[in-house]
């Protein structure tokens, strides 16, 4: 019914359009996280004012990561070559890894601010 190309041409607009849909999340946390920044400078200009910040970037960021990464897969979902799956398997690699060290540091702030009995975002 379909031909190869067709499905080629279908799966990589849904790959630009995972990979859009990635960069505009992290573009909007990074906004985001600049205003509360911001303020947050302006109004009390102490450290432990911007660890909620970071968190709330942080989450931006692995979710963005995750976009990324389900563009990745996608780009090698027909007919993919050695060379193909081995380029997946490193940038899946990085990107788990960075993933992986983000959600613990965000992990390790929202335990911090539980214990000073700071509102946790």
């Amino acid at each position: 019914m379909f031909g190869e190309a067709w499905l080629a041409s279908a799966v990589d607009l849904l790959v630009r359009a995972v990979e859009a849909g990635g960069a505009v999340i992290i573009f909007t946390g990074a906004v985001v996280a600049f205003g509360r920044f911001a303020v947050a400078a302006v109004r009390t200009r102490r450290t432990e004012s911007f660890t909620p910040i970071r968190l709330g970037l942080g989450r931006f960021l692995a979710l963005g990561l995750e976009f990324q990464l389900a563009s990745d897969i996608l780009r090698t979902a027909i007919a993919p070559t050695l060379r193909e799956i081995g380029e997946l398997a490193a940038i899946a690699a990085i990107r788990t890894a960075l993933n992986y060290f983000l959600s613990r540091e965000i992990k390790e702030e929202r335990a911090e601010l539980a214990r000073r009995g700071a509102p946790v975002p």
